[in-house]
């Protein structure tokens, strides 16, 4: 519905229409010759070009001026507003549209609802809102309101063709943004913003306002918690009973501290604790209260708060051995020890679960230690993903040495391939050498489409096992499919080198789909003779089934025997003992393992197992042993002899392309320097890693136990590794928490406190969720260093910050409390009045009602949503080029009516032909065409009449004495002579009668009279 009209850019061109009558008077006679309606014509066409070209000229638009408004509803959904008041506004915003909207008018209504973030209801549309009991929209965390960005949406809403009008329903809390400056931008836009208050009705609330902890706790020294809450009531001052408890947490570790019943007698009150630290770690203290009547509190969410504290020690190491051979490094352990160097021995099936657990420890070591261990598929050790990241996060961000040790299932032999870890460490674990046979090759069959969601773990566990393979490695997998048996790759042969493929490889293995295998023997004899033709040393074939498929003879079985090639077993979803049987049956007559997976997340764990198998050519073990020496004077090393005890194996690995690598110990064998490295170092981020390529005692290193330089060696390792404990510097760090940010700043200075700048200073937070936040540090001052980073999560957040190389690290940690929705405030009835008194543009101020609650519902509804104020929305749009089009068109009939003729009447004679009763349309084509020639015969007629009149006669002379009937007579006699003769004799001619052909054509008759009138000259000429 609107009103539609024009508007010119330029509306003084107008004045250019007053051409049109100068040009009817000085075109009208110089068209005489076209006649009355052509004439008429050429100018009508003629004026309506300049007509067209003026109004473009002066830039004309369409306006369309629109009395539809559409009204957009904002509900405030965050946890300051209980859920009753919650249901009470959507009734609200149901009932007042269905009760003010103008259907004829074509009105339009919204609904935005918003907590932490906004997100679209209902968008407007010309329609009521439909009646629902509950909210469709994901909100996320409403543990905050922002205003802001609802306001930002509803803006964004609106459609152009319509006014536009928001209605507020919320308390005016603003936890995040500030919607102040957004409604300022909507009223000059000409949106209109109406207000619904709620009222904060809790009479009663509780919330843990802090865990207070001393600045500066040291190992061993009593200190005081004190636990602050605070008490709200309305109307009555009346003691609130409740219990009390404090935890102290380290990592998934709990001990609670105190555990009782207290009385809250204060609006605010203060419970001391007393607590002794005695382990170097960072911990996080919990208060949580719970009052003994739910009554005396509304919100639950703000009855918890956490502290953080992080208390130094003297430096401590974590031995990580595998679990499957425990006291393997004894030997290293009491070396370290007898060196003061304080370890702690953890076993790979106890593994730490978070960052924060490893922020204890100075220096980590993966003493020969793989990423998978164990026998069967319920005690598989593994690291997941989450725990390597948190190794090398320790080492990259916090400063923390890691230390890799070697051994027959260490680096690449274990399956730390293509891991982060490898990352981190001076060399690669794969061998890109061809020169060192260290190739292996791993066939995979998989079927297991039949248990839950099996495509999805195939996928998964294939791509997990070709993480393990180096470079050189063959793979290849099997599938079942429409056409039977094939490889997934590589055609016939099936089996492809990893280095250069490992892409495609994986994107293949996405894309697969297997079937239900009917027969092992087709696709087992395919794999068998596909590793028959790779050149690897090692060969390995993993299946996943559920047994179903027939067995395979046992004839290709003894052919797996005979080639060495163990098949691996993994049944999965299996239909019963024959089953079982099977898969068992094909792993132990190969001297492969067999496993059962009840659990599919277990899968990619015994995957990872089976394809370190093809990793054991990476264990070097020549006859004769290894004869290592230094190669470089670096500080491990210093005070050893060069010449070092002899070795029996160790681990292949290749030296990262870098400068940064040190490579302290090599090996005389192999002959390639690359692959020579025994202990290799460099700085990662802020730490220091190394890999000592050999084991620390049983099985490689015998020598090295009983030699004297045992203890020497292997202390300078560690505590060059360690990160620093000591430095010459002083720094003063603080925290500051506003906003949902934690901003840091360091304050540095040297022994004669002079400031310190241009330090390359290394920071990383640590969240409640444990996982690791970027803190990037700036220098804002002299000797100042500030960074920031987001915590919109209530708890405690651990701070690193590292000031350059070799220094010690500074350890601090920030308290985010709960939000400040939970705290105890009343309606912001201000902000809400100030975002009602805001005059949009062109329109009048909105308005803002008493208080929304269940017994206001009705009364307010009256409250007119729909009515005027506001300005009507206007739509333009340039139609000049239009007006061109037009012209042109115009600008050509002018031209058409001026150079053509056309018979105007020939329609009507057409006509009034096809609409003559009793006359067929062949008798009238007959009739047209006798017409036609008629008329061309009697201009044929007068043609050759006007030659004939120009025609001369001439005489010999002689003519006048001749006697006509002797003439005729002789003429006859001839004739008959010619008759008797058989015509043999031509005639005498007759007398000369000079007759002038008869001349065709206008051109002809010309030349013919041209001739005649010279002819006569001619003649009355003298002689």
């Amino acid at each position: 519905m609107g009103n539609i009209s024009f508007s010119f850019e330029a509306p003084w061109l107008l004045l250019l229409l007053a051409l049109i009558p100068l040009l009817w008077i000085t075109s009208f006679r110089s068209m005489v010759g076209l006649g009355t309606g052509r004439r008429l014509a050429a100018l009508f066409f003629r004026s309506l070009v300049l007509l067209l070209i003026v109004l473009a000229l002066a830039g004309i638009q369409w306006v369309w001026i629109s009395n539809r408004l559409t009204v957009v509803y904002v509900l405030d959904q965050s946890d300051s507003i209980a859920r009753a008041k919650r249901d009470i506004m959507l009734d609200f915003a149901i009932e007042s549209v269905k009760a003010h909207r103008n259907n004829d008018r074509e009105d339009r209504s919204g609904l935005i609802v918003f907590g932490r973030e906004a997100a679209i209801e209902f968008p407007p549309y010309d329609d009521d809102l439909p009646v629902i009991r509950g909210l469709e929209s994901y909100l996320g965390r409403t543990d905050a309101s922002n205003l802001e960005s609802a306001l930002k949406l509803a803006a964004a809403s609106f459609p152009e063709d319509s006014a536009k009008r928001i209605v507020i329903i919320t308390d005016g809390i603003e936890t995040v943004g500030t919607a102040s400056g957004v409604a300022q931008s909507l009223a000059e836009a000409g949106i209109g913003i109406d207000v619904v208050p709620i009222s904060f009705t809790s009479k009663s609330e509780i919330l843990v306002e802090k865990v207070d902890l001393p600045a500066n706790i040291r190992q061993g020294q009593p200190f005081e918690t004190r636990v602050v809450i605070q008490r709200f009531q309305q109307g009555a001052d009346e003691p609130v009973p409740g219990s009390l408890k404090l935890l102290r947490k380290m990592g998934p570790r709990e001990q609670v501290l105190f555990d009782q019943k207290v009385v809250l007698d204060q609006e605010i009150n203060v419970f001391p604790i007393r607590d002794t630290i005695d382990q170097p770690a960072g911990y996080t203290y919990r208060a949580e209260f719970v009052p003994d009547n739910s009554a005396d509190d509304s919100l639950q969410q703000n009855n918890r708060a956490d502290a953080f504290t992080y208390v130094r020690g003297k430096g401590r190491v974590l031995l990580i051995e595998d679990w499957n051979t425990p006291g393997e490094y004894s030997a290293l352990v009491e070396a370290l020890l007898r060196s003061e160097i304080e370890v702690e021995v953890q076993s790979s099936d106890q593994l730490f679960t978070s960052l924060t657990e490893l922020q204890a420890y100075d220096c980590v070591i993966l003493a020969g230690v793989p990423r998978s261990s164990g026998e069967s598929a319920e005690d598989i050790a593994n690291f997941s993903d989450e725990q390597i990241e948190m190794l090398v996060s320790n080492t990259e961000y916090v400063g923390s040495g890691l230390i890799m040790l070697g051994g027959p299932n260490a680096m690449g032999a274990g399956g730390w391939a293509n891991t982060a870890i490898e990352k981190a460490m001076p060399v690669d674990f794969q061998i890109k050498n061809k020169k060192i046979e260290a190739v292996g090759a791993l066939a995979m069959i998989l079927h297991a489409s039949e248990l839950a969601n099996g495509n999805y773990w195939q996928k998964r566990i294939g791509q997990s096992a070709l993480e393990v393979l180096g470079p050189m490695d063959y793979c290849g997998v099997l599938q079942y499919g429409g056409l039977g048996d094939s490889w997934l790759w590589g055609g016939k042969t099936g089996m492809l080198r990893v280095g250069p493929n490992r892409t495609a490889m994986v994107a293949n293995m996405r894309a697969m789909a297997p079937g239900d295998m009917p027969d092992f023997g087709p696709s087992m004899g395919m794999a068998l003779r596909s590793l028959n033709a790779t050149p690897a040393s090692i060969k390995h074939m993993i299946i996943i089934s559920d047994g179903d498929p027939t067995p395979p003879p046992s004839g290709l079985l003894g052919q797996f025997t005979t080639a060495a090639v163990k098949i691996s077993t993994v049944a999965v979803g299996t239909h019963g003992q024959a089953g079982h049987q099977t898969l068992q049956n094909i792993a132990t007559t190969t001297g492969g393992n067999y496993y059962v997976a009840s659990n599919p997340t277990a899968l990619p764990k015994i995957f990872q197992r089976e394809a370190m198998r093809v990793s054991r050519p990476l264990v070097y073990e020549p006859d004769g042993g290894l004869h290592p020496r230094i190669a470089y004077p670096h500080e491990i090393v210093q005070g050893l002899p060069r010449e070092l005890p002899n070795l029996k194996g160790f681990v292949l690995t290749s030296l990262k392309d870098s400068g940064l690598v040190q490579v302290p110990i090599r090996s005389s064998n192999p002959t390639e320097p690359e692959n020579q490295t025994v202990l290799a170092t460099w700085e990662f981020g802020a730490g220091r890693t190394a890999v000592f390529t050999s084991d620390a005692g049983k099985r490689w290193a015998g020598e090295w136990t009983s030699w004297s330089g045992y203890d020497q060696f292997f202390s300078q390792l560690v505590r060059w590794a360690m990160r620093p404990t000591k430095s010459d510097a002083k720094f003063t760090v603080a925290t500051n928490v506003t906003n949902g940010k934690v901003e840091v700043v360091v304050n540095a200075l040297n022994q004669e406190d002079q400031f310190l700048n241009f330090l390359d200073m290394q920071a990383i937070a640590v969240g409640p969720d444990l996982n690791p936040i970027p803190l990037i540090m700036r220098q804002a001052a002299p000797g100042r260093y500030v960074g920031s980073f987001d915590a919109d999560v209530a708890g405690s957040y651990l701070i690193n910050a590292i000031p350059g190389p070799g220094m010690a690290p500074i350890t601090t940690g920030a308290s985010v409390p709960f939000s400040d929705e939970y705290r105890v405030r009343g309606t912001n009835f201000a902000l809400l009045e100030q975002l009602a008194q805001l005059e949009p543009v062109g329109g009048a101020a909105g308005e803002m009602t008493p208080p929304l609650d269940a017994s206001s519902l009705q009364e307010l509804l009256k409250t007119n949503t729909y009515r005027g104020g506001l300005p009507r929305a206007m739509s333009m749009q340039d139609i000049w080029p239009l007006c061109l089009l037009i012209g042109a068109l115009a600008l050509f009939a002018d031209i058409f009516v001026r150079r053509v003729s056309l018979d105007y009447a020939f329609p009507f004679k057409w006509l009034v032909r096809r609409l003559r009763p009793g006359e067929s349309s062949q008798d009238s084509d007959r009739k047209e065409s006798l017409a036609r020639l008629r008329s061309t015969k009697t201009e044929i007629s007068g043609e050759l009449a006007q030659a004939r009149s120009s025609t001369r006669f001439e005489s010999d002379g002689s003519s006048a004495d001749v006697n006509p009937a002797q003439t005729l007579g002789v003429a006859q006699g001839s004739a008959a002579s010619s008759a008797n003769t058989g015509g043999s004799k031509r005639p005498p001619s007759s007398p000369s009668m000079a007759q002038s052909d008869e001349p065709s054509g206008y051109t002809a008759r010309l030349l013919a009279a041209k001739k005649a009138a010279q002819a006569k000259k001619n003649d009355g000429k003298p002689s």
